[in-house]
């Protein structure tokens, strides 16, 4: 479904989930950190990788993070600044002592606080005072969710410090109008509590030995729901422009709605709730890597991620007991025309999508078990995928006449056997009649040994159907352009291939890779909230069968899911004044799952039936 950025709206729904912890698939954007605070949060969760990637730590501190506002690194920012000494930092992370590091680190970042409630103190006006205050919440910011869910008591007690500090800094109005007067007492006072919280936690000349690094401050137990967050620089959004979803069921004109269980694995596709851990707790679904089928070329996870649209699926951070201790991150792959692509998995290690789809929750993102049903409900949807309609291409694999007289010409290199190929051509391994595949796997040498005499460089054969927008290429995302892909190829296997013929094959597989509309189009009438809307509103139809089988397990999953993003798609409507509807929508999902855990079916049949009875009102005024 779509996943746009939303402001968070007073509604009680969102109440609730905010509450019971339910995961929310739509990602917020946050703001943005300040240089150190980004640096320090970046090394929390890079030192709890395994291996610790020591070169991407010290970038942390020297580069502003992905994304960032400022053009300056923490070190660089530091030296301009701020007083702070950063030898013993720069020290702890040449050594590669991940302790040291962490306590010179959390000192740092703790000094930069007092640093500037020096400043507020010393400011020579109210609008001075203010901006230094702001800055030592920005940097606080690197701490605070830690305390809240380590010492809950201590972060109230902290944030009506800070309140009472930024009201008491006082303010120069408007053009020096309505200005208030500091009080500095009570400046003081408020100081003093946060002064001391930072002294008897985090400036300390010796911390405990963490086995996890973490914010939590030094007095508090390591807490059991300790917020597992994405680090700055991480990009979880999907791309755009969005990838256009092919439905082999609704090329047919079949209504989802009339087809449960491939409603159920649309619903599943894209919720959190079968995962589990880090995965669960940001929102991140089938759909974060596959946008409607496709590749999330944007998705970006700082230590998981060499580029944008790769990420390392067998690491700490997901599933710790699922680590390889490789830094191997993989391009992600197309899920266009999944039927017809196995084996599945990058070296083609799982033989049916059943196999593969399990790995990934279990394994990969550390879900529970899957039932049987959701098993048959993911496989059911994910086996719709059709590929992008092509005009330049024909049902038999071959250029129409539409296609160009260069890619026509590309066609016959492509098809032409070469000795540096083994006396076969591109067409042996990429079939045109079998959707460009061939489902066996070949070491074409585009991976690197780990050991000697090691066979593990076997990958399967990709389609080339629709490749022409899902840049870049190879397993590892290695190649930008189909150019530099056919250079390769001319290049390590000796073809042989003049300037003019590279370009020709170029213009073939650009040809063969093309697609009518690639794109959703949005407009006045096919808004991101209307196709938001009207997926979520199809996730929820299957209760129609889940009900009457008193289905509890599946049922609460589908709420859990659907009652949280319509809450926060209600965000992306244009008609404001309709948006209490949704959220009264939402309410009545959780309030079938209220009924359900109560185990009174016929309330929850009876909220099923008001729920319809709203979704159609709103359907026919609110967009």
């Amino acid at each position: 479904m779509i996943r746009e950025a939303f402001g968070w709206a007073a509604s009680g729904v969102l109440a609730v989930f905010l509450v019971t912890g339910l995961a929310v698939a739509t990602p917020v954007k946050p703001s943005p950190w300040a240089p150190e605070a980004a640096a320090y949060r970046l090394t929390l969760y890079l030192g709890n990788l395994a291996p610790v990637p020591w070169d991407e730590i010290e970038l942390a501190w020297l580069k502003p993070y992905r994304g960032a506002e400022s053009i300056q690194g923490a070190f660089a920012r530091l030296e301009v600044r701020s007083d702070v000494a950063t030898e013993p930092l720069r020290k702890a992370i040449a050594q590669q002592d991940r302790q040291a590091v962490f306590r010179a680190a959390t000192r740092l970042i703790a000094m930069r606080v007092e640093e500037e409630l020096d400043s507020v103190f010393t400011a020579n006006n109210r609008s001075g005072a203010q901006h230094a205050l702001s800055a030592a919440r920005e940097l606080f910011r690197a701490f605070s969710d830690h305390i809240s869910a380590a010492d809950p008591d201590g972060a109230r007690q902290l944030g009506r410090s800070w309140l009472e500090l930024t009201s008491a800094a006082g303010s120069s109005g408007v053009i020096n109008v309505g200005g208030v007067p500091q009080d500095r007492v009570a400046m003081q006072r408020a100081r003093e509590v946060i002064s001391k919280y930072l002294a008897d936690n985090y400036l300390l000349d010796t911390m405990k030995p963490r086995q996890k690094l973490s914010a939590i401050p030094e007095t508090a137990s390591y807490p059991a729901n300790l917020p597992t967050t994405l680090p700055p620089g991480t990009d979880i959004f999907n791309q755009e422009p969005l990838p256009l979803l092919v439905l082999n069921f609704e090329e047919q004109g079949i209504d989802e709605t009339d087809l449960p269980l491939i409603a159920y694995g649309d619903m599943l596709f894209d919720s959190p709730e079968i995962f589990s851990g880090p995965a669960q707790a940001n929102g991140i679904t089938c759909s974060t890597c596959h946008n409607r089928s496709d590749v999330n070329q944007r998705l970006f996870i700082p230590g998981l991620s060499h580029q944008p649209g790769a990420v390392d699926v067998d690491n700490a951070f997901f599933n710790p007991m699922f680590n390889d201790r490789r830094n191997d991150p993989i391009d992600i792959p197309s899920l266009r025309g999944l039927r017809f692509t196995g084996p599945y998995g990058r070296d083609g290690r799982f033989a049916s999508v059943r196999n593969f789809t399990r790995n990934v929750i279990v394994n990969e993102f550390a879900g529970a078990e899957p039932t049987p049903y959701m098993l048959d409900a993911l496989v059911a949807y994910m086996t719709e995928f059709d590929f992008l309609p092509n005009a330049l291409l024909g049902s038999d694999g071959r250029l129409t006449d539409a296609a160009s007289d260069m890619a026509r010409r590309g066609e016959v290199i492509f098809n032409r056997t070469y000795k540096g190929l083994g006396n076969r051509s591109c067409a042996s391994c990429h079939v045109p009649d079998g959707n460009f595949l061939d489902r066996q796997t070949h070491d074409i040498g585009s991976v690197a040994q780990p050991y000697q005499g090691a066979r593990s460089g076997a990958l399967d054969t990709p389609t080339l159907l629709g490749i022409a927008h899902t840049a870049p290429y190879f397993h590892d995302g290695s190649l930008p352009t189909l150019a530099s892909v056919v250079n390769w190829f001319n290049r390590s296997k000796e073809l042989g291939m003049t300037t003019t013929e590279q370009a020709e094959l170029t213009a073939y597989l650009e040809a063969v890779g093309a697609a009518d509309e690639p794109y959703e189009v949005f407009d006045a009438e096919n808004t991101p909230f209307r196709l938001a809307f009207s997926e979520l509103t199809t996730f929820a139809s299957t209760l129609d069968v889940l009900l009457p089988l008193r289905d509890e397990k599946h049922i609460m999953l589908l709420v859990d899911t659907v009652a949280a993003d319509l809450a926060a798609d209600a965000g992306s409507m244009v008609n404001q004044t309709a948006r209490p509807e949704v959220y009264s929508l939402a309410e009545r999902l959780v309030a079938i799952g209220s009924a359900v855990r109560a185990n009174d079916w016929v309330l929850a049949q009876a909220h099923w039936f008001e729920f319809q009875t709203e979704v159609q009102a709103i359907k026919e005024r609110a967009f």
